[in-house]
């Protein structure tokens, strides 16, 4: 996260979304030196990963790489990773399934472990099926690219920490707040690979960000 926002840092004003993800990757790249590149590049489960959601103002474009979401002119758009819904209804299922209370899962989630190898096998696909910053090359074809005109817009862009994004921070928090004071296991209408843990107020990391463009 800290080299992603190093990177937006000193990026030119008008930098195009190609030049964005050469110049990002290149950013994790140094970071990494020619001493891990090649054990990274068999093991992409072991390297530096994240997701950005860019609106540049220049260009009128909002580039989404990795599983982000935003609303645009009250229109929701994602860009989810795919099999993350498959395993978190896999992981569901065995909890559903289980014969262990409901609160077992709580304080040791192991449905969550039996589905980690799957995980790990589906990151042998980042930046092949799906785009994620990560020091290799992002496929641009999985780069979701929302084109604005020149009237005014209200955005809201924000990170999949979110089970129910809304036009409002405080309608995203108390979202946030029911589901995990109604399904903590996320296991119900909204399905996660993960839960809350015990004294956490999230499931995830959370970034929200409202403004008129």
């Amino acid at each position: 996260m800290r080299q992603v926002e190093k990177f937006i840092r000193k990026a030119p004003k008008g930098i195009s979304c190609h030049d964005f993800c050469i110049g990002v990757t290149r950013q994790i790249g140094k970071h990494y030196g020619k001493s891990l590149a090649k054990r990274l590049a068999e093991h992409p489960e072991e390297r530096l990963t994240a997701s950005a959601v860019v609106f540049s103002r220049v260009n009128r474009e909002i580039w989404m790489i990795g599983d982000c979401q935003c609303i645009v002119g009250g229109i929701y758009y994602d860009n989810p990773k795919p099999y993350e819904q498959e395993l978190a209804e896999q992981r569901a299922d065995i909890i559903n399934s289980s014969s262990e209370p409901k609160e077992h899962f709580l304080e040791d989630d192991t449905a969550r472990q039996q589905i980690i190898p799957h995980m790990i096998e589906t990151m042998k696909q980042q930046n092949v099926t799906y785009s994620v910053i990560d020091g290799f090359r992002i496929p641009e074809q999985h780069v979701r690219v929302i084109t604005l005109d020149f009237r005014p817009w209200e955005i809201i862009l924000a990170s999949d920490g979110y089970p129910f994004l809304c036009p409002t921070l405080e309608e995203s928090e108390q979202k946030l707040s029911h589901q995990r004071e109604t399904d903590p296991l996320n296991i119900g209408q909204f399905k996660a690979t993960k839960a809350f843990k015990a004294g956490f107020n999230s499931f995830d990391d959370r970034a929200y960000i409202r403004f008129r463009a």
